[in-house]
């Protein structure tokens, strides 16, 4: 597989935790670079080697969400404590960009890959996913989650699977309000919705409901993603503008989603992820907390928090900080276990340019219930 980088530039993009880890640690930075002035968003998966793979955005013709992109892959053989360089596993072939990743391992034992193609245009935007039955070696041609035209954001690390193999992936439909391939013709205010499948991604479907923000508005429902709770319901949630993430319930299996209604989790129009921690049914959600609980400033996507919730995401008592720089800029988390341990990977430049830099952590899972120093 092609490398794309020499081993110099390496040297300086990425830093290794050779020591014995803490509970809490920084494993890698991949900093930006003239060559790749963005690294960003991405996903990770356990192959049945017990490798873990990692896949993210890499830029190469600037950092801009419509910037040339493809995605890279780097590996790790000892549970994420160090990992290799990155190879190319997607091009953009003749599209604008592809980026944000999901990896997810299916019932079938098969692995899934998602991603968006930006397509040459400000209007046209989907998300595509392929399988591998060989643990990533090879991939079937890429085919798109749902067959309407237009522009779908479908964030990293979003799809799940649920206990009754339903494939679920939430996506931002950005409404086109002019005839113009232009970005003025984009409409930032997105509705939430989702699609469906239940044969593994051969054929897909929308959910029966869709909601649009029921208050005035300047950012829509923007980048949602769903857990499936311990009861079997699921939890949806969207970023917004008005201070905190909505959330959506549905009690069967993704059919149909209550109305969006803000939750607990107070914030700035940033993302949050969330994912129940394993043989449990508490949540872990990774996000810019902006309660007043912590110092914050206005607008910004710091700090960084992780919180505990035992009732299905209504309330979170339990936060502790991963990161407070007050000019920092943290989103776009995906949450990978591996045994008593977690993966975390998100973006962590510096503000204005707070995409950039991409960071993953390896965290204790007794770290998250700890009582903060």
């Amino acid at each position: 597989m092609k490398n794309l980088f020499s081993l110099p530039a390496l040297a300086l993009l990425l830093s290794w935790a050779h020591a014995a880890l803490s509970d809490n640690e920084v494993v890698l930075n991949i900093e930006p670079t003239a060559e790749h002035p963005r690294n960003s968003e991405g996903s990770f998966a356990t192959l049945q080697s017990g490798r873990i793979i990692f896949c993210y955005s890499q830029f190469y013709g600037g950092h801009q969400d419509e910037s040339p992109a493809r995605i890279a892959e780097i590996s790790s053989d000892d549970q994420g404590r160090t990992w290799s360089a990155p190879h190319l596993l997607i091009d953009n072939g003749g599209d604008q960009n592809v980026m944000s990743v999901t990896l997810l391992r299916l019932a079938s034992g098969k692995l899934a890959l998602f991603y968006a193609v930006k397509r040459q245009s400000w209007i046209d935007c989907r998300p595509y996913m392929q399988i591998s039955t060989d643990d990533g070696a090879t991939w079937t041609e890429r085919r798109p989650v749902g067959a309407a035209p237009g522009f779908f954001v479908l964030n990293n690390d979003r799809v799940i699977q649920t206990a009754s193999g339903r494939l679920i992936a939430p996506v931002a439909q950005h409404r086109i309000v002019g005839t113009a391939d232009a970005r003025a013709s984009w409409d930032q205010r997105p509705w939430t919705m989702w699609y469906l499948s239940d044969d593994e991604g051969s054929h897909w479907r929308e959910a029966k409901t869709w909601w649009t923000m029921p208050v005035v508005s300047r950012s829509g429902l923007q980048e949602p993603g769903v857990v499936q709770l311990g009861d079997g319901s699921l939890f949806s949630w969207s970023r917004t503008d008005q201070g905190a993430q909505y959330g959506f319930r549905s009690s069967d299996n993704g059919e149909t989603w209550s109305a969006p209604e803000p939750t607990e989790l107070k914030s700035p129009v940033s993302p949050a992820s969330i994912r129940r921690l394993p043989h449990s049914s508490d949540l872990l959600a990774i996000y810019n907390d902006h309660s007043g609980r912590y110092p914050f400033p206005p607008k910004h996507r710091t700090p960084l928090i992780a919180a505990i919730s035992h009732d299905g995401g209504r309330t979170w008592p339990q936060r502790r900080v991963l990161e407070d720089d007050p000019k920092g800029w943290y989103c776009y988390t995906a949450i990978h276990f591996v045994g008593d341990q977690v993966l975390l990977a998100y973006c962590a430049g510096d503000y204005p340019n707070g995409l950039d830099r991409l960071r993953m952590r390896r965290v204790a899972l007794r770290w998250f219930s700890a009582e903060q120093p």
